[in-house]
């Protein structure tokens, strides 16, 4: 399909903070008809990193989602500030989440964490090379720490202990790149 089947008549905040605008649109929706969306944009970008020691085993971060109201692991994730390189704040994101550090760095690439509600987009890495550290998470994280084989983080996603869209997409890229690398697939 060629071209924007949406026209928007007009479009105002119904909520803001220094964080994210959701913003009303009233809108003529591709069937002709009026309607209204809602649309949550982040004032910054969504990063994520599967970190990776020797062993191949994934460094995980659980903390209870207060969205979600629930307990949740998934790769150390956040956002980072308007214009800031998303490499800069995905560094500051593991030290502070884990007190890693890593030498090793490459994206993995990027996506949209839920494109029917949100402009947000996200960058993912992978990171090897880690060193330990203090973590300094901020006020609103209380996070635990857990090293899982790989292929442990996989059946994760797969059955549910991992539900975080960044975390599924980017674990998936890295046996991804794992099974090109081997000449399978």
């Amino acid at each position: 399909m060629q071209g924007n089947p949406w026209r928007r008549l007009s479009r105002r905040v119904a909520y803001a903070n220094p964080w994210l605008t959701v913003w009303h649109d009233e809108v003529i929706r591709p069937d002709g008809r009026p309607g209204i969306y809602g649309v949550v944009h982040f004032e910054g970008h969504a990063t994520g990193v599967v970190a990776l020691d020797a062993d191949d085993r994934v460094l995980l971060v659980g903390q209870y989602r207060y969205t979600l109201d629930e307990y949740a692991w998934e790769i150390p994730e956040g956002g980072g500030a308007p214009g800031e390189d998303p490499l800069a704040a995905v560094q500051r994101e593991l030290r502070e989440e884990t007190g890693y550090r890593a030498a090793d760095w490459r994206v993995l690439g990027g996506c949209w964490t839920s494109d029917s509600v949100t402009d947000e987009r996200a960058t993912l890495f992978v990171a090897r090379d880690l060193t330990p550290g203090e973590p300094s998470p901020d006020g609103t994280e209380a996070i635990q720490v857990r090293w899982v084989p790989l292929p442990e983080a996989l059946a994760m996603c797969r059955d549910g202990r991992i539900m975080d869209a960044m975390s599924i997409v980017a674990l998936q890229w890295v046996a991804l790149d794992r099974g090109r690398s081997s000449g399978a697939g």
